[in-house]
């Protein structure tokens, strides 16, 4: 191995190991046994370069991890990174440039170029309801609805988009739901049962709890202990009265259905936080292509 290729080899190794994990599966899934179109069809011996062509304007996001793709599956090309994530791109631009073996660049292309699309499109996704609460204090949150196995991809990728990450998984955060709340029997169950887990655990994680109505609100402020209330389905006008009637004595979450054209209004209403499953179950890749350095210049020629 050269030392361009360990160093390459490193910007994969530097991924969390659910990352690498996933880049690993998503080759495997995709190159199988070989890359038999360009082992047919272009010289083994062909050094070729082509650049990354932004061709709809929004957030870039997963460049470092299309960079990692080829470090892991086509250590002998070179990747040369012209922007860099989080930047607003538009038609035209090229944001990263690769070189080396022609069937390398080929067989990793797709799969790079997968993860940089889909990355992007949440953080495209994300950067818009951002730009639809500025003027109010409220932050975007994304959710637990992510593709299964790409959650770290898609999560980083709001972050990229000026959001923040809600809880991971399962595993860091109480959050008491209104199934939670109908097996336990009551908001107060449900809340008193959290407080004695951690209480015999040890473990510290925030407690949120999510409310259908105001008696619930008031139920779940009783109860003590709890570091936010999540307001389910309320309307904007609802959340207003909710968000009055909490007066500060824990933050606020809106949730339900919302998208980038509907946070404003619970923004205004004085939410702390607007949770948005939408950011990664609905959002459009951004469209990015990888063309031949050749057909670039002609392009722009």
């Amino acid at each position: 191995m050269t030392d361009s290729e360990r160093i390459q080899k490193g910007t994969f190794d530097a991924l969390p190991q659910a990352m690498q994990n996933a880049i690993e599966a998503a080759w495997i899934e995709d190159i199988g046994s070989g890359d038999i179109t360009s082992e047919a069809c272009v010289p083994s011996e062909a050094v070729e370069a082509a650049g990354f062509l932004v061709k709809a304007s929004g957030t870039l996001a997963g460049l470092d991890v299309a960079e990692a793709v080829f470090a892991f599956g086509a250590p002998s090309v070179r990747f040369e990174k012209l922007a860099s994530d989080g930047d607003r791109v538009q038609i035209g631009d090229l944001v990263a440039r690769v070189e080396g073996p022609a069937r390398e660049i080929l067989t990793a292309e797709r799969l790079a170029l997968n993860f940089m699309q889909r990355m992007s499109g949440v953080a495209t996704a994300t950067h818009d309801a951002v730009t639809a609460l500025k003027g109010t204090h409220t932050k975007v949150l994304d959710t637990r609805k992510t593709t299964p196995g790409l959650r770290l991809f898609e999560k980083q990728a709001v972050v990229l988009g000026g959001g923040v990450n809600h809880r991971m998984g399962l595993f860091d955060q109480i959050l008491i739901k209104d199934n939670h709340i109908d097996y336990a029997g009551s908001v107060l169950a449900a809340v008193a049962g959290a407080h004695r887990h951690l209480a015999e655990t040890g473990r510290k994680v925030p407690v949120v709890v999510e409310v259908r109505d105001l008696r619930e609100i008031q139920d779940a402020l009783a109860a003590g202990g709890v570091d936010r209330l999540l307001l389910d389905n309320f309307t904007p006008t609802q959340t207003a009265e909710a968000v009055a009637r909490i007066d500060g004595r824990v933050a606020t979450e809106s949730s339900g259905g919302l998208t980038p054209n509907t946070v404003r209004a619970y923004g205004d209403a004085g939410v702390d936080y607007v949770s948005l499953g939408w950011l990664t179950h609905s959002p459009v890749s951004l469209d990015i292509s990888l063309k031949s350095m050749d057909a670039l210049k002609k392009q722009g020629s």
